[in-house]
């Protein structure tokens, strides 16, 4: 062959690798959002629990960002409709608690909802959700996950009023995915929801996606594991099933680095709320201050890890505050999405903190709300109160209101993080600056919270009969 086409072809392999090199670099990140389900801090290792070891998400830690002040909600759903629409729940009307397929009547609405899913689509994502949803009854609409924007899903379908299998969420798990609902006999559910998940990962590695694994785990009931099928006491099905959680992100982090796909990856480990009804664990030989459906910090401050390898600096500890309205326009800035502007977003994008573009997250509060369940009645659901109490803080102090938007409690988290000694009726001086920023936060909220009717599209035959409270006698 003359030198000449030897040449040519040698150019041809350079422009092509160059050009192939420059189409890599133009791609957005993939986004791999998992949050558990009812675990605090006190069951991570690397945030400093006592007798458990989660190497998997430790590792990510430590070649990543480890966030210190991140609010969830405090309870399962307005954690999840917060996260969602990156709206506060006195927004959306999702102030209080509520398991849809179970209860009734309720469902998170996508014609009203705008959800994360549907924007990251607009800029060319796929997108999957695995694990728990709860907030819509799939018997009502099959299709309910493509309508808020996931293109694939494989979801336990939230325990279904009139229907015993659907309780089942770990063993025999009751299912739903394209092909519609059923049980998986013999199966863990856990290990489905990964490895739709992985799969899901191969099928689009050469195309931007979005992961949302919020995970079954480790919500009650307490269950023995694949790995650990021995364990009986309470105390032992919580630790097996910390430890299955932790080999689970293992396995999400491997198939990104399997593929080559790690560096473009952007990963996000969280909780939805702090530890629920099983054993508590310990910080430093402590039990940290409230749980699951608490105001308290051990109920609303997560562990929030974000690891990118060549862009997230490796090791970081932060004490930027991060709540999760911000999770939406995050995403948006990462994926280069567009935020509609008739949207009303009550999160901030600390995206720049992410990439080393700023050094802190754009916000000075942030917030939580939403704990115990809604009211049903005949009329239908809806939120429990005019005005949902809620807790305000910034880095060093910290406010409790009452369903009246009146302040309640101030707390020195520097000087008391478990929150026992109430300084309103002398807050030190050092507060006053905290406290002006709160009552302003305050004042700009609406006086009521959105309190949604939710009543039956149809008569449905599962529907919870509800019959109208007796009214009490007068006391002679």
């Amino acid at each position: 062959m003359p030198a000449r086409f030897l040449t040519m072809i040698v150019l041809l392999l350079t422009l092509f690798s160059v050009s192939v090199s420059q189409a890599e670099e133009k791609r957005p990140p993939n986004i791999v959002f998992i949050m558990v389900d009812d675990l605090g801090k006190d069951w991570i290792s690397c945030y400093g629990a006592d007798n458990i070891e989660t190497p998997h998400i430790d590792a990510l830690a430590d070649h990543g960002m480890k966030f210190h002040n991140v609010y969830s909600m405090p309870q399962c759903t307005p954690t999840r409709t917060t996260l969602l629409t990156g709206q506060y729940p006195y927004r959306t009307g999702w102030t209080n608690h509520w398991d849809v397929p179970r209860w009734g009547v309720g469902y998170f609405d996508w014609e009203k909802n705008i959800s994360f899913p549907q924007l990251l689509q607009t800029a060319g994502y796929k997108t999957a959700i695995a694990g728990k949803w709860q907030i819509n009854d799939f018997r009502v609409e099959p299709n309910a996950l493509e309508k808020h924007g996931f293109d694939d899903w494989c979801v336990w379908t939230g325990y279904e009023a009139g229907n015993k299998p659907s309780a089942e969420r770990y063993w025999d798990p009751y299912i739903h995915t394209r092909k519609g609902s059923k049980t998986y006999k013999g199966k863990f559910g856990p290990d489905l929801y990964c490895d739709f998940l992985v799969e899901f990962i191969q099928q689009h590695r050469n195309e931007p996606h979005m992961v949302y694994f919020p995970m079954a785990l480790t919500h009650g009931p307490l269950v023995a594991t694949p790995d650990e099928p021995n364990a009986s006491t309470k105390e032992e099905k919580q630790k097996a099933m910390v430890g299955y959680t932790d080999k689970l992100v293992g396995r999400i982090v491997s198939a990104y680095d399997e593929l080559g796909l790690r560096e473009n990856t952007v990963l996000i480990f969280t909780t939805d709320n702090g530890s629920g009804g099983g054993v508590r664990g310990t910080v430093g030989g402590v039990t940290p201050s409230g749980g699951k459906a608490s105001n308290f910090e051990g109920g609303v401050c997560e562990p929030f890890i974000v690891s990118q390898p060549g862009t997230i600096e490796a090791g970081v500890e932060t004490d930027a505050l991060v709540d999760f309205s911000d999770l939406l326009p995050t995403f948006c800035e990462m994926a280069g999405a567009k935020i509609p502007t008739e949207l009303t977003i009550d999160g901030q994008s600390f995206a720049p903190l992410l990439s080393g573009k700023a050094n802190d997250s754009p916000r000075d509060w942030i917030l939580a709300m939403g704990h115990g369940p809604a009211i049903r009645d005949v009329d239908g659901v809806r939120g429990r109160t005019d005005y949902m109490n809620r807790v305000i803080r910034d880095k060093h102090y910290k406010i409790w209101t009452d369903d009246y938007g009146q302040i309640t409690k101030l707390f020195d988290l520097k000087k008391d993080p478990a929150e026992k000694r109430n300084l309103l009726s002398e807050p030190p001086s050092a507060a006053k600056k905290s406290l002006a920023k709160f009552r302003k936060v305050l004042a700009e909220m609406p006086e009521k919270d959105a309190r949604p009717m939710y009543r039956p599209r149809a008569s449905l035959p599962w529907d919870i009969p509800i019959k109208p409270a007796r009214k009490k006698r007068k006391q002679k």
